[in-house]
């Protein structure tokens, strides 16, 4: 396993790869790395020749600079962990190798970046599209991989890579959670042990509101109302939305027909904000 810091490096040995004509997989990451980003290296694994991961705190999807500095870095654990994966190549440059001095160019995915995540966290996903090209132009991967506990961002990066011609796919991994059933997330570290106990409240309501679609349910409110009457039975909850949205589009939708939707939720424990969805298809 080789790390690399230059992205002229990584340049190379992407070039040099494609003429060796082997199937590259890329699963980009922030570091912090728990189960769920390593259920990514392994579906990587399985399907490609060489298994390239990236490491790389992005300062431009970051809505407050308390976030920024707060964020949990150790390469040095993370390299560890990876090397018992069987990854080929880390790439984690500094800001300054993605950043250069004078940049002025960013990436936008106008529709979907507007709700959800969007409203909540205003140029949020400019930071992850311009950044995700730039590691997409780097490593030039035929997989990418990325998990569905991020549906929004699975959404917006489907769209990018259709609309820019990036010629690979977008391979998306079901959420990993804990043994409570809360989405694995490096948030969840910054929460306290109650907080993390009662924080499962919201898988809880989501299959709730699943359960409720599979007995044939399918006003958007009326699931909509299930979710929240749950949550709100745990006074340290505090919703900051629910939403049922088309899982392509992320177009809100009022009553479920037969195209994929989800129920897409956010909510605060004390200053932690956690994400989560679920997948109501008629056909499950």
């Amino acid at each position: 396993m080789e790390i690399i810091n230059r992205r002229q490096r990584m340049f190379s040995i992407a070039r040099k790869l494609r003429r060796e004509t082997k199937t590259v997989g890329f699963v980009p990451t922030m570091g912090a790395l728990h189960a769920g980003h390593l259920a990514l290296v392994q579906e990587c694994r399985q399907r490609c020749d060489v298994v390239i991961v990236s490491i790389f705190v992005n300062p431009t999807q970051f809505n407050q600079s308390q976030d920024l500095e707060k964020y949990p870095r150790d390469l040095t654990a993370d390299a560890a962990m990876l090397s018992e994966y069987d990854v080929d190549y880390i790439y984690a440059p500094e800001a300054d190798e993605i950043y250069p001095e004078g940049f002025s160019t960013s990436v936008n995915v106008e529709g979907l970046t507007d709700t959800l995540e969007g409203e909540s966290r205003p140029g949020h996903f400019r930071g992850v599209a311009t950044v995700v090209t730039i590691l997409f132009n780097t490593i030039r991967p035929d997989h990418a991989f990325f998990g569905q506990k991020d549906a929004q961002q699975v959404a917006v990066i489907k769209r990018l890579t259709r609309d820019l011609g990036f010629e690979m796919e977008i391979v998306v991994v079901p959420t990993v959670r804990e043994e409570s059933g809360l989405a694995m997330s490096s948030r969840n570290e910054r929460l306290s042990d109650e907080e993390r106990e009662k924080a499962a409240i919201i898988i809880e309501a989501l299959r709730e509101a699943k359960l409720a679609f599979k007995k044939g349910e399918r006003n958007a409110s009326d699931l909509t109302q299930i979710v929240k009457n749950r949550i709100e039975t745990e006074p340290l909850a505090k919703i900051d939305y629910i939403s049922i949205v088309d899982r392509e589009t992320l177009q809100p939708v009022d009553k479920i027909g037969d195209e994929e939707t989800l129920i897409a939720v956010a909510v605060a424990f004390g200053d932690i904000r956690l994400i989560d969805n679920v997948i109501l298809n008629r056909k499950q």
